[in-house]
């Protein structure tokens, strides 16, 4: 997920930050003996902060309870948090804290691809390696080999968006609203029209913009009620597509809106209320999956946090995890190694599904979960399952 900024600022910023101060006197030592620092940076608050403080509770969790269980070879793992405010600008500064300041010897963060794009050249550049839990723009392990992920990417979920509007939708005649400043909703916009236009028995009749923040999309809506299509595709954020889904219906607008990972928010439903009623959108993970592991995640994170665990909070507690099994593997903190023990998970059981990292540092295989909203409340429309869907979406019900 990611909002983008000018291509110049970027430019600049890369400059400046990738040469990061060297580390400054932490404390914990690398290597085998002391706190083991772990750094996450991540959008506490500001427009996005439900991602941050989703994923903040499910990295807390696992590290809670790895401590309780002896912590690494004896050692005690301890987080050390920043809040990027969900600005850009600010996930570079804060990585750069963790590393020059803080001495950390991992990062976990961000769940929006521009953070993480932002801050992953530093933690390369110093060779820190980084887990972002859900960033899911395929730039972002890119960067570099100390660059890692656990969830799938766009060019595999926006496909898997379009295949089910077509064939569980039957849809003819798409539409599609982007956010042009948010580099995860021009990316799964490229690819799911891609997919519709190449479909042969379908095509995207109307395309319209908006920028992360605006209020009202009246001027878009009723441009693409004019074109009548039988779908329209949010590929934003949470926030947005809720406000966008709401006035849609004060204009008459009756077809379903099919939304990316970025709708995954407590806040949905919340600011959408009924109107969201209808619509589907991509997930990583169901909290009402009966599956063993992801029971006993749910009753364990309710017990801590009082609330039910989204696909945030899941993808964070699995980064998390999937860390400490690596720090145990390596045996050290010392990055090179810690980042070849990362590099070489597989199979790890994860919430949201066996994990196992490929040359790209992408996991291989995810499922993607299809959430859809009746009676204001969600339910597993279907899961797509790579290893049987067949290029369909039917694989599971």
């Amino acid at each position: 997920m990611k909002r983008t900024w000018s291509v110049v600022t970027v430019a600049l910023l890369s400059v400046v930050l990738t040469a990061c101060p060297p580390k400054g006197e932490g404390t914990a030592s690398n290597g085998t003996t002391g706190d083991i620092l772990v750094g996450e940076y991540g959008s506490l608050s500001g427009a996005q902060a439900t991602f941050g403080q989703s994923t903040h509770q499910g990295i807390i969790l696992a590290i809670e309870q790895a401590n309780a269980a002896g912590g690494v070879k004896g050692r005690q793992i301890k987080v050390l948090t920043e809040d990027d405010q969900s600005k850009q600008e600010e996930a570079a500064n804060a990585v750069t804290k963790l590393i020059s300041q803080n001495s950390v010897q991992a990062i976990i963060g961000e769940v929006a691809s521009s953070a993480s794009i932002a801050a992953a050249p530093i933690c390369q550049s110093n060779k820190v390696p980084m887990i972002t839990p859900s960033s899911t723009n395929e730039a972002v392990t890119k960067i570099g080999d100390y660059i890692f992920r656990m969830c799938f990417i766009d060019n595999y979920q926006g496909p898997v968006m379009a295949r089910f509007a077509l064939q569980e939708l039957h849809s003819r005649r798409a539409a599609i609203l982007t956010d042009v400043r948010n580099d995860y909703s021009t990316g799964l916009t490229k690819v799911i029209e891609e997919t519709i236009n190449s479909s042969g028995t379908a095509k995207v009749v109307g395309k319209q913009s908006y920028s992360n923040g605006d209020s009202d999309f009246r001027p878009q809506l009723t441009t693409i009620k004019s074109v009548n299509p039988d779908v329209i595709f949010i590929p934003g954020y949470y926030g947005d597509a809720a406000q966008i889904v709401s006035q849609a219906r004060d204009l008459g607008i009756k077809a379903p809106f099919v939304g990316g990972d970025g709708w995954e928010s407590p806040k949905l439903l919340e600011i959408g209320g009924k109107a969201l009623n209808g619509c589907y959108y991509a997930n990583h993970y169901f909290s009402g999956d009966p599956a063993a592991v992801v029971r006993n995640f749910v009753d364990t994170y309710q017990k801590r946090w009082n609330v039910v665990p989204g696909a945030l909070d899941a993808l964070g507690y699995d980064a998390a995890n999937v860390l400490v099994d690596a720090l145990k593997r390596a045996g050290t903190t010392d990055e090179p190694a810690l980042r070849d023990a990362i590099a070489s998970t597989k199979d790890f059981p994860g919430v949201t599904g066996n994990i196992t990292l490929g040359p790209d540092r992408n996991p291989v295989g995810k499922k993607i979960v299809i959430i859809a909203i009746k009676d204001g409340k969600m339910s597993l429309a279907t899961t797509i399952d790579p290893s049987t869907a067949n290029g369909g979406v039917a694989a599971q019900k």
